[in-house]
């Protein structure tokens, strides 16, 4: 009998076919810690380890269970994870498919709760320098809560209790469940932008942790962080403290405490205007009272008795200056005529006349040179005109024809030499007068 092999890839479906039929590796429930966990695929499946002190179990966490997770994975954490098991035929190696996972030993929102409000303290968002003051005497105050239960009624019987002349504006508002962040913040923004609340009340009654999540969504936080109306916060309980508590202005630890927080008790403040108005009367009593005295000792100032000794010292100092400056006057118009005669004698000895005489009789001499040299110049230019015009004539080619000679052209080039010329040629002869035309018969040398 001949024995049937079977590939790898066969082998590989059968036992994959194995683990998906086993109702066992459907959802399976594991705890381990986490290995090879690489933080920088934010966006993108993960792939990682769980492991125990014996073994070593690969994971494979798809992207839309990740996101889902409310606390960040870290190299080492022990996790709880739910998923199903299964074979992975590339490589043949089995390995669980993780649909959910929450650290070991602590619950995944306080987890979560704790990285969020790490890292909201990080940005500043619950510093004290960016908290608001209350306004002491506000007029409308928004409040953000459940439209029915005991919140808002103890928010409004105390307000109508101490402060009764406030008005009171509720925004109706989920406070549990997954639609309940959204509108939370919507509300919150929607109060703030109205621009004529003095205060907005953020209230929600006692409760479970889980309860009172939707108050430590960041898109809670940011909207608190955002607003600028001063925020009261009153969510739970006194123990309860929400990352909604530490962004707010204030944190009250019930919502009646907001409502006292938000408003003062008007007999309080109308006994407080009582006393003050006391006290302004007192102070202002005191103060006329004093202004007085104080007039009657300036009345019986010697000031007031002889007014007259208020200027003597004055008067004194007018004349003893009045005289000062005439005889500084003086001593200026004194300067002023020594200078005055100083430059008359100086102009004088100055006078132009005697000079203007003696240039004129130099400019009539230098005149008459100026003429001679000009007549000397004249003649001496004539005289040497009269030289070259002789030379250009003695030099001028009709002088010499004059005297009797000729020059010979041939093709209209005078003829300088016998070697230019041969018998039979046809030359022209130029005379002092007229030219004619010969026949070369014969040439010497």
């Amino acid at each position: 009998m001949s024995e049937q092999y079977l590939t790898i890839s066969q082998l590989t479906k059968y036992i994959k076919r194995k683990f998906d039929n086993d109702p066992y590796m459907e959802r399976v429930f594991l705890t381990g810690e986490i290995s090879n966990f690489n933080r920088n695929r934010k966006n993108s499946h993960q792939y990682f380890s769980l492991k125990d002190d014996q073994s070593k179990l690969s994971a494979v966490m798809f992207y839309g269970d990740f996101k889902k997770l409310k606390f960040q994975p870290e190299e080492g954490m022990s996790v709880l994870v739910i998923g199903r098991v299964s074979v992975y035929e590339r490589t043949g190696s089995y390995q669980i498919y993780v649909e959910h996972m929450e650290p070991d030993g602590i619950g995944a929102l306080y987890q979560a709760y704790e990285e969020s409000k790490k890292r909201l303290s990080a940005e500043g968002v619950f510093d004290q320098t960016r908290k608001q003051s209350l306004p002491r005497f506000p007029k409308r105050i928004g409040v953000i809560t459940s439209q029915s239960g005991a919140v808002i009624r103890d928010i409004i019987t105390t307000v109508n209790r101490r402060f009764p002349s406030v008005q009171l504006v509720l925004f109706p508002t989920l406070v549990q469940g997954e639609k309940a962040a959204r509108s939370i913040a919507e509300n919150i923004k929607a109060a703030d932008a109205k621009n004529n609340l003095d205060v907005l009340i953020v209230a929600r009654g006692g409760g479970s942790f889980e309860d009172l999540w939707p108050f430590n969504e960041e898109v809670v936080v940011r909207a608190i962080e955002a607003a600028e109306t001063p925020i009261i916060s009153s969510v739970g309980h006194e123990t309860d403290t929400t990352l909604s508590d530490l962004a707010a202005d204030i944190r009250a630890a019930t919502p009646t405490a907001a409502a006292e927080l938000a408003v003062p008790v008007l007999s309080e403040e109308l006994i407080k205007i009582e006393q003050q108005e006391h006290r302004l009367f007192r102070a202002y009593k005191n103060h006329i009272v004093a202004l007085k005295e104080r007039i009657e000792r300036i009345e019986r100032s010697y000031i007031f008795r002889q007014p007259q000794r208020l200027y003597e010292g004055y008067s004194q100092n007018v004349d003893q200056l009045q005289q000062q400056l005439i005889q500084f006057l003086k001593e200026r118009i004194l300067l002023f005529n020594q200078d005055s005669n100083l430059l008359t004698q100086r102009l004088k000895a100055l006078d132009p006349t005697h000079s203007i005489g003696i240039y004129k009789r130099d400019v009539d001499q230098l005149e008459k040179q100026l003429i001679r040299a000009q007549k000397q110049l004249i003649q001496q230019s004539d005289k040497q005109l009269t030289y070259y015009i002789q030379s250009l004539d003695h030099l001028s080619p009709l002088k010499i024809l004059g005297r009797g000679y000729s020059y010979v052209r041939k093709d209209n080039q005078v003829i300088k030499s016998t070697d230019s010329l041969s018998v039979s040629d046809q030359v022209s002869v130029q005379m002092a007068e007229g030219s004619f035309t010969a026949e070369v018969s014969d040439i010497k040398e």
